[in-house]
């Protein structure tokens, strides 16, 4: 095992390590870490939950875990043994003072072991209304106190609305320094999701051409084919607008629409995020059904197999109208983009799991060539790939062989496990190798997070007053309700069908669904 960083040693206090984003996400994160590498020889990883289990039965679940979600499959028995040497747990009642003493108490043994002080990150893998809680009760534990060295991580969702976002930030911001601060979404660690950055500013040929003269449209769609699942008590009271646009897709649309950052650094990156979200124009309440569609699934078919609608869903309400599927038209008023469209649309129990960036380029001013050349003729367009795989196509047109003139569209392509001979790192290994680090980069900050807030607030206010009088309205394995196509072609445009990765074994092939001309 080569280590390839020396980074400070590191405790990871994980509130909820008995449940699923633990087992699932974070501990097959720090494996994979430490398998590669890349944790620094003094880590820990302290679990604290309600369930009650001793500390073999938790390392034996964990264990389960990694072999099961983990993109190397199954443990390496004797590096498990070592990973799991350094994996400890206690249960109690999160909700008592007694909990928080005794976490003290641990980390000021392995201090006192290690002769150092080390980077202490709080997790909270944990649902919403423990984060006030558990916040608190670390201040008067004073463990918040080293503002380089105490962390805080918070996961989604960041509040319901603007002020409860508001609320929650003033209670963080109230006991941790910012800096001290990361509240995390998994989308920003994927490997496509950052290089959005790599790919516009560390190339001369694209950001010339990244504005309104040249960009007709943008598209972000994150299609999921799964149902709510044991999630259904929690989404029936969020919905896909604020379990998805809200952050996943929002945050994909600064990464395409900023400005190029003085530098790398934290706060000059999320700066620049931070206005692209002031520049969003604002959505009269009286004009919400032009700006945004919802829709709800129904029963249907998958894959060849039947699936249940949303409202016979565990732990969802029979008459719910909650949206499991949410469209959104913004524009970022700036000199770059102003008049180009950026479309966000996501749902549940549709045809594909599939997340995608299209930027859908203008006609050429003049077409010189015949009318018979045009019959396959198409814009450029360019495909960012986010799942299942992940890569970036650029469509452009050619001469088809022949003895005639004729243009035909072709794809250039790029896919990571192609180019580099290795599958890229899960989100969860870049993200929490960044809070050992004290990379705030790929983290929200208070004002994005309202900000972000701000923009759907009249989108959410009409929603929650005027209820869906005929949801369910698509059926499933369909890609979404009539309402979101009337949407978009009010602009003369359609949905493109997301690039169908049906590519050979060794990426060499790969087909493209064409979607009709516009």
């Amino acid at each position: 095992m080569q280590i390839n960083t020396h980074p400070r040693p590191t405790i990871f206090v994980i509130f909820g390590a008995a449940g699923d984003l633990a087992w699932r996400k974070l501990i097959p994160a720090l494996y994979n870490l430490f398998i590669d590498g890349w944790l620094p020889e003094a880590f820990h990883v302290f679990g604290v939950g309600r369930t009650k289990m001793d500390l073999t039965a938790f390392r034996d679940h964990q264990r389960e875990g990694v072999n099961r979600f983990s993109r190397r499959g199954k443990v390496d028995e004797q590096l498990w043994e070592k990973f799991a040497a350094h994996l400890a747990y206690d249960a109690g009642d999160l909700g008592t003072d007694e909990v928080y003493s005794e976490v003290k108490q641990k980390l000021l043994e392995m201090e006192e072991k290690w002769r150092a002080r080390p980077n202490r990150a709080f997790y909270l893998a944990l649902p919403p209304r423990m984060i006030e809680p558990i916040v608190k009760r670390l201040a008067d534990a004073g463990l918040n106190q080293d503002r380089e060295r105490d962390r805080i991580v918070v996961e989604k969702p960041f509040g319901r609305d603007f002020d409860s976002a508001r609320e929650l930030n003033c209670l963080l911001t109230g006991i941790f320094q910012e800096s001290q601060i990361f509240r995390i979404d998994h989308y920003l660690g994927k490997e496509t999701v950052q290089n959005i950055l790599a790919f516009r500013f560390a190339n001369t040929l694209f950001e010339p051409i990244w504005n309104r003269r040249y960009i007709d449209h943008i598209q972000i769609t994150v299609a999921e084919q799964d149902g709510v699942g044991h999630r259904g008590g929690y989404y029936d009271h969020a919905g896909a607008l604020r379990d998805m646009i809200q952050n996943h897709l929002m945050q994909i649309l600064c990464l395409i629409a900023m400005e190029a950052p003085i530098s790398f650094d934290f706060d000059d990156v999320r700066n620049k995020k931070v206005d692209v979200l002031h520049a969003i124009r604002a959505i009269p309440h009286e004009q919400v059904h032009h700006y945004a569609a919802r829709g709800q699934y129904g029963a249907g078919w998958i894959e060849g197999e039947h699936v249940e609608g949303y409202r016979t869903e565990l732990q969802v309400d029979p008459e719910s109208s909650t949206e499991t599927y949410a469209a959104v038209k913004l524009f970022v008023d700036n000199w770059r983009w102003q008049g180009v469209p950026f479309y966000l649309r996501t749902g549940k129990r549709l045809p594909a799991r599939i997340s995608e960036v299209s930027i859908q380029f203008r006609p050429v001013p003049h077409q010189t060539f015949p009318a018979a050349a045009l019959m396959d003729w198409r814009p450029n367009r360019l495909l960012i790939a986010i799942q299942p795989e992940e890569g970036i196509l650029l469509r452009f047109e050619v001469k088809h062989p022949g003895q005639t003139m004729r243009l035909s569209p072709v794809m250039m392509q790029f896919y990571y496990r192609e180019a580099f001979k290795s599958a890229p790192p899960e989100a969860y290994e870049t993200l929490l190798l960044d809070v050992i680090r004290g990379d705030t980069t790929l983290f929200m900050r208070a004002d994005q997070t309202e900000a972000g807030w701000s923009v759907l607030t009249p989108i959410l206010d009409v929603w929650e007053t005027a209820r869906s009088a005929d949801f369910p309205n698509y059926q499933a394995g369909s890609w979404g309700p009539e309402e979101a196509d009337i949407l978009i072609a009010r602009d003369g445009h359609n949905w493109i069908l997301p690039t169908s990765l049906q590519c050979s074994e060794d990426m060499a092939v790969c087909r493209v669904v064409q979607e009709p001309k516009q």
